[in-house]
């Protein structure tokens, strides 16, 4: 994917060429409804969305929202895939003409939004709003910048780990007991591959899979590793650490060994074939994923489902290279608004409206995320979702990573150096050059300590 950085190292991939025009999605009788017949206009929010479950999530709870705030709400559809939403997002706001609501895709894309001055802040509304003191602690932390402020308010905490096909290893006699260290990892995908024959496990790689290279599967590494942080307090990147370099190393062993599938995650839809084909039948043993996944990827919401999937797929806490083990947390979409909406107080109303615990059930049950508020357990909808009451019990024990400006240009870095490893064509120490030269290309010299 090539970089284009507009204002302040904001970074947005494949904007060359042409991107979908946005999609005004009209609902039953909505229409303009800017009340021509009435002779009094009614206030009309627009709001940016885009992949078809968060669509019909947000559809859910318009109508809730507009009958509580007297406004008209318009669904503008975004592109699904999220560099391609996140590209198009970013052109309208350096336009100044995007939507007056809509989310980042990852908590690691708000501070360079920020820096850009595309996001108004929110921090008075948010503590003043009666549901503040229902968010998790790490909801809340994940929502305030290094400055103090809220520009983005996470609804939705993804909650990830390693998902392990149980039935199939039970079968096959492999243990399927939590992974004690890297070492015991990597021990464990040999196995796999030995005795089955089956791809072991696959990590989200290469600059096909966009954000979720380093979102969906570097960044769950980096708690348990020797550089357990990359955001310096200081707001620099350390990108230079020793667990950086281990980090590619995993990757390469499993590159080298043909323990992970590589072919398809050089094609442009990479996680389509490993997540959505070879892990339900059985040609893919354990991934990287999260909660979405019981759901959307493998559950009631999946076109090619795991029968009993809860059953017959575990998890496992990604271990730390040397002992340990956690759970990582991060922001799912997170809510902002436009610092240029031509409605600022409403826009914000509107914003808590969808951090209601309604809004956030309407969410998890089509998208498999984790609410950010403690009292969505004595939602009657949500205790229906049998498959995410456990986790949320458990969100408080996560553990999540600094974000930093520049952050999503790491995150483009860590793709462009996993598709060198996929590629055979460096090493870890020459993939963690990458990273490091692709950000200082960017930010300057002074970004990577």
């Amino acid at each position: 994917m090539k970089a284009i950085v507009l204002r302040a190292g904001v970074t947005v991939g494949l904007i060359a060429g042409a991107i979908l025009a946005a999609i005004v999605i009209s609902r039953a009788g909505m229409g303009s409804r800017d009340t021509a017949n009435s002779g009094a206009a009614t206030l009309t929010i627009r709001i940016a969305e885009h992949q078809q479950p968060r669509i019909d999530a947000l559809n859910k709870a318009i109508p809730r929202i507009e009958k509580q705030l007297g406004v008209i709400i318009e669904v503008v559809e975004y592109p699904a895939p999220e560099k391609d939403y996140l590209s198009k997002l970013l052109t309208e706001l350096g336009a100044g003409n995007a939507p007056d609501l809509f989310t980042a895709n990852f908590d690691s894309d708000v501070p360079d939004m920020v820096s850009a001055g595309y996001l108004a802040p929110i921090t008075a509304e948010v503590k003043a709003w009666d549901g503040y003191r229902q968010l998790f602690d790490v909801a809340k932390k994940l929502s305030t910048s290094a400055d103090g402020q809220i520009y983005a308010l996470d609804s939705m905490l993804l909650v990830q780990q390693l998902y392990y096909r149980r039935d199939l290893l039970d079968k096959a006699g492999i243990s399927t007991a939590q992974p004690t260290s890297w070492k015991d990892l990597l021990d464990r995908a040999r196995e796999i591959k030995a005795k089955t024959g089956k791809y072991a496990l696959l990590l989200p790689a290469g600059i096909s899979w966009g954000p979720g290279a380093f979102n969906e599967g570097f960044a769950l590494f980096v708690p348990g590793s020797k550089t357990p942080q990359i955001a310096n307090d200081d707001g620099s990147l350390n990108l230079n650490g020793e667990g950086v370099r281990d980090i590619f190393r995993l990757y390469k062993t499993l590159i080298d060994e043909d323990l992970m599938p590589i072919q398809p995650l050089l094609g442009p839809e990479p996680w389509m074939i490993p997540k959505y084909t070879m892990f339900p039948a059985g040609d893919l043993m354990v991934t990287t994923c999260g909660t979405w996944c019981y759901i959307y990827d493998w559950g009631k919401g999946s076109r090619n489902p795991v029968p009993e999937v809860t059953k017959n797929v575990g998890t496992w806490a990604v271990p730390g290279m040397d002992g340990g083990a956690s759970v990582t947390i991060s922001g799912s979409s997170p809510w902002a608004v436009n610092a240029k909406s031509a409605h600022l107080d409403v826009a914000k109303k509107v914003l808590l409206a969808l951090c209601s615990v309604d809004a956030m059930v309407d969410y998890a049950g089509l998208i498999g995320n984790i609410p950010a508020r403690k009292d969505a357990a004595d939602n009657k909808d949500f205790q229906a979702l049998t498959e995410l009451v456990p986790v949320l019990e458990n969100v408080q024990n996560g553990t999540f990573l600094r974000s930093a400006p520049g952050y999503s240009v790491v995150s483009e870095g860590v793709a462009r150096a996993t598709e060198a490893l996929l590629r055979r064509q460096t090493d870890a120490a020459g993939a963690q050059a990458i990273l490091v030269k692709y950000v200082n290309d960017l930010l300057g010299d002074n970004a990577v300590r």
